[in-house]
């Protein structure tokens, strides 16, 4: 009995661990014989990426940063078990069952049963001899202390202190001075996590979950473990769940939604520059971007995977601020080692990668009429037969071009007088560009704005400083802007003739009832 007590110890305590991680308690003890269920599995779902034989070199690893996980050095960087150390099956199971958001990783639970996702755990445990020679165990997080203002300011505190700023920035989107040279353990380039933007973080976005990676660390990556700093006593478990908190507070309570109609309020007076405060009282639109994978060159590691989009008008005039978190205002010299190594990790199948950085990009484009659907031109900036209208704002340097796009790099700028008016500025890892034009245009290709319509928008932004170009970048499909209209007069007179008359009969019917009321006294006392 005692053996069995003793046995079952170390098991009661990863579930204590996952349970309160959020994690999927898988059952106990996967065994090896799951294996071979496992592989028919992995064949077909993860080699592509991983490799047949689990060393991170699939067809498609060329294509992607991060690279692929490789199994057989058992080396992984989401757990819950001390740095060094191989990561539970629970943990395992996370990964496979979430994915790794800001990577090719997807999430697979809704396309692999239970059962298939515990076989696929005991294959990958199969490439690496460290899984049959060593026991997992998960560590004690303990629970967080109660969340406070102090709390979160002393995580700031202990934030600087940790020199966690060197990597992740003063900011924390992920543009510290050590930013650039950042490398993975097999000479890859790696980014260092954008801490404001928590729906991305790779091993979940709870208090807990960004406790256990300060306390594990991120193995295989520059992230180290801070249980050492723990045990010498340069700060206290309660700092260290502080700057858990501290990391958790710089992004929204909920992952941002994504809306397909951006509303252009209407207002007085129209802000004069991005960070004029106009702007907050202009709703916040996610728009989503992905890499350009359709025309080539193709682009399969963007930077930036979404943007925030304001609008804004006078009945005159529309104005649009896009911003977006970038970690570098390209071109920019630091970035130069970047870059190497991205060229020389990457394979690109439809040409060399660029060796040299050039601009930060955005384009936003429209049709250039406002037809019903079947006419709206292709996403990726148009085409010959159906071209679209475009503004393009490139950072060197800092200026925008109206004109016609016929498709990913053809572009014939307007050759009247410019029309829209621009304005950017860059400060933290982020930009912030603002457009804006008058609702008409003197140019028969240029888009007319329509208040009350809901007119296609699309957009397209490309980091210089990774190689990315007028091709190469991130892309979101079409979505809309609505402009607000003037609220009609009879909206607000409606309502007061409405209680002007309700009143008034009202007034009506008790006069009329009082009258009668005093005739019926009357009739009475006659009587």
């Amino acid at each position: 009995m005692m053996r069995r007590a003793t046995s079952r110890a170390p098991r009661m305590r990863t579930i204590v661990v996952v349970v309160l991680l959020g994690l999927p308690v898988p059952p106990a003890g996967i065994a090896a014989q799951q294996a071979p269920r496992g592989k028919e599995v992995y064949d077909k779902w993860c080699a592509g990426c991983h490799g047949d034989k689990g060393a991170g070199d699939g067809y498609g690893a060329r294509f992607m940063l991060p690279r692929p996980r490789d199994f057989t050095n058992g080396v992984f960087k989401i757990r819950t078990t001390a740095s060094g150390e191989i990561p539970t099956d629970a943990d395992l199971r996370h990964v496979i069952d979430g994915g790794m958001p800001g990577t090719a990783m997807p999430e697979w639970k809704t396309l692999l049963n239970e059962q298939q996702r515990n076989d696929v755990v005991a294959y990958i445990k199969s490439f690496s001899t460290f899984f049959s020679s060593t026991t997992a165990k998960a560590i004690d997080v303990g629970k967080a202390p109660g969340v406070s203002d102090a709390a979160i300011a002393d995580g700031r505190v202990i934030y600087k202190k940790l020199e966690c700023f060197k990597c992740h920035g003063e900011s924390a989107r992920g543009d510290g001075t050590s930013a650039p040279t950042l490398k993975d353990d097999w000479g890859h380039p790696i980014r260092a996590a954008d801490l404001t933007e928590s729906w991305k973080f790779r091993g979940g976005s709870t208090v807990e979950q960004i406790y256990t990676r300060l306390r594990t660390g991120l193995d295989g990556t520059p992230m180290p473990s801070f249980t050492d700093a723990l045990e010498n006593k340069l700060i206290t478990d309660e700092q260290l769940w502080h700057v858990a908190q501290y990391v958790r507070s710089l992004s929204p309570k909920e992952s941002p939604s994504v809306r397909e109609v951006v509303r252009a309020k209407l207002v007085t007076t129209l802000p004069a520059a991005p960070d004029d405060s106009t702007w907050n009282a202009a709703e916040r639109y996610w728009v989503p971007v992905v890499g350009q994978i359709v025309v080539k060159p193709r682009w399969f590691a963007p930077t930036v995977d979404g943007v925030w989009v304001q609008a804004l008008h006078d009945k005159q005039r529309l104005a649009l601020r896009v911003t977006w978190h970038d970690p570098s205002r390209s071109p920019a010299p630091p970035w130069d080692e970047w870059l190497g190594r991205v060229s020389q990790t990457m394979s690109d199948a439809d040409g060399a990668l660029p060796m040299q950085q050039g601009p930060d990009r955005l384009t936003v484009e429209f049709p250039q009429a406002l037809t019903d659907e079947s006419q709206r031109p292709y996403f990726l900036q148009g085409s010959t037969r159906l071209p679209a209208y475009a503004w393009r704002w490139s950072s060197t340097p800092d200026s925008v071009t109206e004109g016609t796009a016929t498709g990913f790099g053809h572009f014939t700028a307007r050759t009247g007088a410019a029309e829209v008016a621009h304005a950017a500025s860059f400060a933290g890892g982020e930009w912030s560009v603002q457009f804006s034009r008058a609702f008409g245009s003197t140019d028969a290709k240029a888009l007319s704005f329509v208040q009350g319509e809901a007119i296609p928008i699309g957009f397209f932004v490309a980091d210089g400083s990774s190689g990315e170009d007028e091709v190469r970048g991130s892309v979101s499909t079409w979505y809309a802007i609505y402009l607000d209209v003037p609220t009609p007069r009879r909206v607000y007179i409606a309502p007061v003739i409405s209680m002007l008359l309700t009143a008034g009969l009202g007034a009506t019917v008790v006069s009329r009832a009082q009258r009668r009321s005093r005739r019926a006294e009357l009739s009475q006392q006659e009587a």
